[in-house]
């Protein structure tokens, strides 16, 4: 029996979420074989410092209450019950082994294919799924670029930051339409990223 359909994994700490992550996800499910969109909240990225995220749950209710009503798109907090840090092929394993019947495929920027060859079992992720890859500014070719897995997409490029959002918040601006409703009144309410 085939596999019943294809779900985008699009890892990210979201901290927080905003339209650009919106418009890409978007994008994704539109103008690819991507069916449903699942947005990873990751607890703790390896090559970051983990001191200026906000706690894992708070990053996922926001990803939950920015899409809430959209049926293409799911929050998942797969990664919070999974040794920490979490590996994208660690994650992709134990999904596949849950979800048989899905087909997955990964979602990156440019500049992450670039340093690709550096995570752990690149060479499998590569040759397993199909992934993803939108545009970034000035990402340089790397040494999976050619691979018949790699879909370049010509998806819009959002030059919309977390941290130019928290720093926004911190001097008082108003980021109203930089950030999905849901997800603004979560931030309002818990009062966060003001310090």
């Amino acid at each position: 029996m085939g596999k019943t359909k294809n779900v985008g994994l699009y890892f990210g700490s979201f901290n927080p979420i905003h339209t650009g992550h919106l418009i890409l996800a978007n994008y994704m499910v539109e103008y690819t074989k991507i069916d449903e969109l699942w947005f990873v909240v990751s607890p703790q990225n390896p090559f970051k410092k983990a001191n200026s995220l906000l706690s894992e749950i708070h990053r996922f209710a926001m990803v939950d209450r920015a899409i809430e009503g959209d049926d293409r798109f799911k929050a998942s907090k797969i990664e919070f019950k999974l040794p920490k840090p979490s590996y994208t092929t660690d994650t992709l394993a134990h999904l596949t082994e849950k979800f048989p019947l899905i087909e997955f495929s990964l979602i990156m920027g440019a500049d992450n294919l670039t340093n690709l060859h550096k995570w752990k079992n690149a060479n499998f992720l590569i040759n397993n799924h199909t992934i993803y890859v939108y545009p970034r500014p000035n990402a340089k070719q790397g040494e999976y670029h050619n691979h018949p897995n790699i879909k370049l997409v010509d998806a819009p490029q959002i030059e919309i930051s977390a941290s130019f959002i928290r720093k926004a918040i911190r001097e008082k601006k108003d980021v109203s339409w930089f950030l999905p409703k849901g997800a603004a009144q979560y931030i309002e309410e818990m009062n966060f990223y003001k310090k």
